[in-house]
């Protein structure tokens, strides 16, 4: 891999901008940078933080990857897809970069490997999941390694405004100061005017820090075609045909995994060259698609949203959403991926509101039941240690029945509220195996560290080859504190004198005892909680509604997406989208019989409500009655294995909120 000498000192005022242009060209082999790449890179390179909101395939990647090249030490970027790493780290390579991630597709070796390479400073990237932080033999490297500037790739997700906010992200600031990082250079696409002042204020940057292009893309011709349910097949086939006679390569979005499956089987019957991808495949199966597509082997991915984050191919010539997108926010994703040559695409919406619902129940099954929330305070409570509590995500997450990402949520403003507080993670397992005889290990040492490392094998009970390591007897006996351990193991691993291998993460928190201390601080907690959910589900609704009200406008599509990200300088008219061309679109919805009566709705939870019974479990409450009707996993759903149930999604073309409205009838 090529090497390069960093043109400036970490956190100079004097920045050799003559060289830039000639850095880019041996660098990378392009002539110029494109609009905003410039100013964000000379902002990163004189010192300070930078956030770079720039429309999907315009260059948001390049401004970290140029830095890199120039600053002296690591660039630690943080990215919320594996696929997204993989396809920068092939490009990185095809340009002599040397770059690399650390995901859970590597051996231990490879995982070795690369961090000897960022210790010999022959690795200048390293690609991570935020997830990655909990894993406490990752921290103990970072803080072995000095780092120059921290990438959050998909920076949206850190604020609670925007459309994938991811709890985990929230902590990326401390990290910052954890591992003594002095520069931050935010990147996202789809950043709306609230959602770029939080981002701003969660990471102290100034207005002139903050750089913005124009988020109008002239060469996507944008359709919204009203249909009904009954003729979106033909109206798919026909535009789908109509591309690819003439060898055009395009995605079809669909909501639901099934749905892809089904497409893309109906594409394939009318003689087309498609495939499904979702994430219910295997990773090699998804990876091997991805490829053809990429080479042109398959025209045409059928794909949930799964499919396309960091997907550089600019020759998508079409993109078709089958079913309505999850929001704007996700539609200028998604449409985003067309015409990356600025060749002229096309983007068709084949629109109606009998998929609504399913949009819909993504938002409501992401909201806990107050009953789930108790549950999750009285096992706080009932845990908790002497002011701490041991924690494996997993399995709280069945025990409560709240799905993870509300679970992290939770978490979150629970610590926000001061009632409980991240201490660490650790790995409750510790596994080893001797590569060296164990005394050939012992004799490379001094007496001090002899005896310490000697206590450590003293207390792994093996079994035949592989030895559990017992922490608390270590600790009891010797007081040999945790991490030292964990270091020494470290480095008997990266010496390949022995295979570590670690799993079951447990996360410890530091609770406020004196805030759960009786039952109604906990119901006063509880209410609190619940507001906020249900705050955030009004909110999601609300993002919902906008989306179907943008397909139904009556003025131009690109100037009203174009305004909905803060971008003033759009034309008023564009001239290629549906609305222009005097096609407004009025959706319609099928009518559905109504709801059976109570009779029949009891007749299908039946079976539900009796497996609940001879497992002894708590009365399932009405909300996740409904949630069983509507089909929507939840994970005590999973653990009771109810999609066998007849009654299992029974009623999933309805909203929620009417077939909850039905059960309380059932009920009054």
């Amino acid at each position: 891999m090529t090497t390069h000498t960093p043109i400036i000192a970490q956190g100079s005022s004097r920045l050799n901008v003559a060289d830039l242009h000639l850095l880019l060209q041996q660098q990378f082999g392009f002539a110029e940078f494109r609009e905003g790449q410039q100013q964000v890179i000379e902002t990163i390179l004189s010192g300070h933080s930078a956030l770079a909101i720039f429309p999907t395939g315009s260059g948001k990647s390049l401004c970290y990857q140029f830095c890199a090249q120039q600053l002296p030490n690591l660039t630690l970027v943080i990215s919320p897809l594996l696929a997204l790493m993989k396809d920068q780290l092939a490009f990185l390579a095809s340009k002599g970069i040397a770059a690399a991630s650390i995901d859970s597709s590597l051996t231990y070796e490879q995982t070795q490997q690369v961090m000897r390479d960022i210790r010999d400073k022959q690795t200048r990237i390293l690609m991570v999941s935020v997830e990655r932080f909990k894993n406490e033999r990752f921290r103990q490297f970072l803080h072995s390694v000095p780092i120059s500037l921290l990438v959050v790739d998909e920076a949206h997700c850190i604020s609670e405004w925007g459309h994938n906010f991811r709890p985990d992200y929230l902590k990326i600031p401390q990290f910052c100061q954890a591992f003594s990082i002095p520069q931050t250079l935010l990147l996202t696409a789809t950043a709306t005017e609230q959602v770029k002042r939080d981002m701003a204020s969660r990471f102290a940057l100034a207005p002139q820090q903050i750089v913005q292009t124009g988020f109008y893309r002239s060469n996507l011709d944008l359709s919204v075609i009203a249909v009904t349910e009954q003729e979106k097949n033909h109206h798919l086939v026909h535009y789908v045909k109509h591309f690819t006679a003439s060898d055009c390569v395009g995605i079809v979005y669909v909501t639901l995994q099934h749905t892809a499956e089904d497409v893309a089987q109906l594409l394939k019957t009318a003689g087309v060259n498609a495939q499904a991808y979702h994430a219910g495949m295997e990773q090699e199966s998804r990876q091997s698609i991805q490829q053809q597509f990429m080479d042109n082997q398959v025209q045409v991915i059928v794909a949930t949203i799964a499919f396309g984050m960091g997907i550089d191919k600019s020759d998508i010539r079409f993109v078709i959403h089958y079913d309505l997108p999850k929001s704007i926010e996700n539609y200028s994703q998604e449409i985003g991926r067309a015409g990356r040559d600025g060749q002229l695409s096309y983007c068709y919406t084949l629109a109606n509101l009998d998929g609504l619902n399913t949009v819909e129940n993504f938002v409501y099954g992401d909201t806990p039941e107050p009953e789930s929330i108790a549950d999750l305070l009285e096992i706080i409570a009932t845990e908790t240690d002497q002011g701490r509590w041991e924690v494996q995500e997993l399995s709280l997450s069945t025990a409560c029945n709240i799905r993870t990402l509300p679970l992290k949520t939770l978490f979150v403003q629970l610590e926000l509220m001061d009632v409980i507080k991240p201490s660490f993670a650790y790995f409750a397992d510790f596994k080893y195996r001797f590569v060296e005889d164990k005394h050939v290990i012992l004799n490379r040492f001094n007496p001090e560290r002899q005896a310490f490392l000697n206590q450590i094998f003293e207390h792994t009970h093996f079994k035949k080859i592989w030895g559990q390591l017992d922490f608390d007897r270590l600790y009891q006996q010797y007081g040999s504190e945790r991490q030292r351990v964990v270091a020494a193991l470290e480095y008997l691993a990266e010496q390949q004198l022995i295979v570590l291998e670690t799993k079951k993460i447990t996360q410890v928190f530091t609770v406020n005892q004196q805030a759960l201390q009786s039952t109604l601080q906990r119901q006063q907690l509880t209410q609190q909680l619940s507001d906020y959910f249900s705050d955030n589900e009004r909110k999601e609704i609300v993002r919902i509604s906008k989306l179907v009200a943008y397909f139904e406008l009556d003025t131009c599509l690109s100037s009203a997406l174009a305004l909905y990200f803060d971008d003033h300088a759009a034309p008023q008219t564009c001239g290629h989208c549906s609305v222009c061309r005097g096609q407004i679109a009025v959706l319609s919805k099928q009518t559905l019989p109504a709801l059976p009566e109570a009779d029949n709705i009891a007749t299908l939870l039946a079976p539900l409500q009796q497996v609940v019974q001879d497992k002894s479990l708590p009365t399932l409450t009405i909300a996740t009655q409904a949630k069983f009707l509507a089909g929507m996993v939840m994970p005590r759903f999973s653990r009771l294995k109810v999609k066998q149930f007849q009654g299992f999604g029974r009623f999933s073309a309805y909203r929620y909120q009417d077939i909850l409205d039905a059960l309380k009838k059932v009920n009054s």
